[in-house]
């Protein structure tokens, strides 16, 4: 390595660090606000929320990536630039393309080290983000009983305590029990009491001493049926113990997450998209089916007809299935032939037949002593009456015993007379015979229409579904691509300010990345509700910023004055010579 590319890189994998664990960071606590309110206050320890954190951190790179890169190439080339050490570059002859060179590697390695983590390593650890956060969720805050305040984070239970002497001494206790559902009528006082743990904190023994409890049964007669049974009991020593299981974080299994699309590799969103098309071809396929049969006027020799799309989709989707079904059945084949001995031992009086078949499977029949024909015939015989003896024999019948009645049909070949046409139409008409037609017609065409909505919904959420698939699969390659466009845009724009810190350039790359931030969420956007191809949405934000690093890039190689007000006064020089004044006459 030459010493220009250490000093380049130098003065870049420094800056690059630091800002990258200040981006994260920033990330970090602006997601974790999100959630602030269901994570914290629940008593969970330290490991918990490290791993949480840790998971959210890895989750955030792929956004922390872009950023970082274009904050720390802007500051390297700026501090190159303020410190006269890009002016030396170039005097002794070296091209700025030359000196951007080793960064440039560096982003293109870190562009194909962001793919392999979007495509790997992060939805590993989306799986497991979701599980924890949910199961954070569902737990019970931490049990904190206030005094003067009615705590009812217990099921069943209500407990109100008017003073604490400290986290186990009690005074001036209210416990209002719910179990049975009826209201306050369970109720139990006491002067003082006790509050301690035990169990591994997953129960809690409540010692109450100088108390009463008071139980009431609950009306359901009205007021003229008798008194209701109350009982009341003195106490001086009351123990009550209460199940703290709500309080413990309960791991749920992570395959519950298995159909999020955030969770899944470029291969399994692909075998996703298959499903989805086949999803949708299928509700496309059974409206037509669905159509013919509750409109009638499709008759044999009219028939409503899928589009020659849709059948070819079924054809090959059906074709995938009947090969999935083979693969299936030679599986179990082959587990047949792996258990031959064990049938030959267990049925060693009937004996194996074994066929070859195709992939070098072995298909297994036992040939049994009755054959179903035999068996039938034995059946039969038993429902005729005959002994086993006679089962074998056949009863002929006598086909010129049974007597056959012969019917001849005629057909009219003259016209309706008059009369008889004026009979047909009394029969249509003054019956009900047309408007019964009418109505059963519309209420047809109203069953078709609701089946056509319902059909339209389902097919419609599949492919909003189909759709954030494709963008979840592009992502993962406009991602890591945005590192090297920050990369094209940060370090010819350092090369221009000549101004490194953290004045400027943050101020630059702030304004970049909000930019960035804003195109990204309006091409998804643009491709979930499908005003564009997915692929043209997802990479919108990066074909967006690709000419601005193109422009810096020209600029930066012609040493031009972008931010510099006499690079300005002489293109509006430009200007006025081009459109000169007219002179006056």
């Amino acid at each position: 390595m030459k010493k220009l590319d250490k000093l380049v890189l130098g003065s870049f994998l420094g800056p690059f660090l630091l800002t990258f664990l200040v981006v994260d960071f920033i990330l970090l606590i602006v997601n974790m606000l999100k959630y602030f309110d269901e994570i914290f206050g629940k008593g969970l320890g330290f490991w918990i929320y490290a791993e949480l954190i840790g998971y959210f951190v890895i989750s955030i790179s792929p956004m922390a990536l872009p950023l970082a890169m274009l904050l720390s190439s802007l500051m390297a080339f700026g501090n190159l630039g303020e410190h006269f050490e890009l002016t030396a570059i170039k005097g002794s002859g070296i091209s700025l393309t030359r000196a951007m060179r080793p960064i440039a590697i560096f982003a293109v390695g870190l562009t194909i080290l962001a793919f392999l983590s979007n495509n790997y390593l992060v939805p590993k650890v989306n799986l497991k983000t979701f599980s924890l956060l949910y199961d954070i969720r569902m737990k019970t805050p931490s049990l904190d009983i206030k005094e003067g305040v009615f705590y009812s984070g217990i099921p069943n239970f209500s407990i109100k305590i008017n003073q604490k002497l400290d986290e186990v001494r009690l005074r001036d206790i209210l416990i209002y029990n719910h179990a049975e559902g009826q209201g306050n009528l369970n109720v139990t006082m006491a002067d003082s009491g006790r509050m301690e743990t035990f169990n591994n904190d997953t129960y809690m023994r409540l010692t109450l001493f100088a108390g009463e409890s008071y139980k009431e049964s609950r009306s359901t007669r009205g007021i003229s049926e008798a008194p209701v049974e109350f009982s009341r009991t003195a106490f001086q020593e009351n123990v009550m113990v209460f199940d703290l299981s709500a309080f413990q974080l309960n791991r749920t299994p992570e395959n519950q997450w298995s159909t999020n699309r955030a969770i899944k590799t470029i291969e399994e969103i692909r075998h996703g998209l298959d499903s989805l098309h086949l999803i949708v071809n299928d509700l496309k396929y059974q409206n037509f089916i669905t159509a013919a049969s509750i409109y009638p006027f499709f008759t044999k020799n009219r028939k409503l007809n899928p589009a020659p799309e849709i059948l070819v989709e079924k054809a090959r989707f059906d074709t995938l299935r009947r090969i999935q079904i083979l693969k299936e059945q030679a599986i179990e084949d082959s587990m047949n032939a792996v258990n031959r001995e064990f049938l030959s031992d267990s049925n060693s009086s009937v004996p194996i037949v074994e066929t070859p078949v195709e992939n070098g499977s072995v298909e297994i029949t036992t040939a049994l002593p009755d054959s179903g024909v035999a068996i039938r015939k034995k059946l039969d015989a038993k429902r005729l009456g005959f002994s086993d003896s006679s089962a074998t024999q056949t009863a002929q019948v006598d086909s010129s015993a049974i007597p056959v009645e012969k019917y001849v049909i005629k057909f009219r070949k003259e016209p309706l007379t008059v009369k008889e046409k004026a009979l047909l139409d009394s029969m249509f008409y003054e019956r009900g015979y047309i408007s019964n037609a009418y109505t059963l017609a519309l209420n047809n065409a109203r069953n078709l229409k609701n089946s056509f909505n319902v059909k339209l919904s389902q097919v419609d959420g599949q492919l909003r579904e189909f759709r954030r698939y494709e963008i979840a699969w592009y992502q993962k390659y406009s991602q890591a691509i945005a590192c090297f466009i920050m990369f094209l845009i940060g370090a010819p724009l350092g090369a221009i300010i000549k101004k490194g810190g953290l004045g400027m350039p943050v101020l630059i790359s702030i304004l970049f990345f909000i930019l960035f931030y804003m195109l990204t969420i309006t091409g998804e956007k643009w491709a979930k509700e499908g005003v564009t191809d997915p692929l043209l949405g997802t990479i919108f934000s990066n074909l967006c910023l690709l000419p601005f690093g193109l422009f810096f890039l020209r600029q930066a190689r012609k040493d031009a004055r972008l931010f510099e007000s006499d690079f300005y006064a002489g293109i509006q020089k430009k200007v006025m010579n081009f459109f000169p004044r007219k002179r006056s006459t």
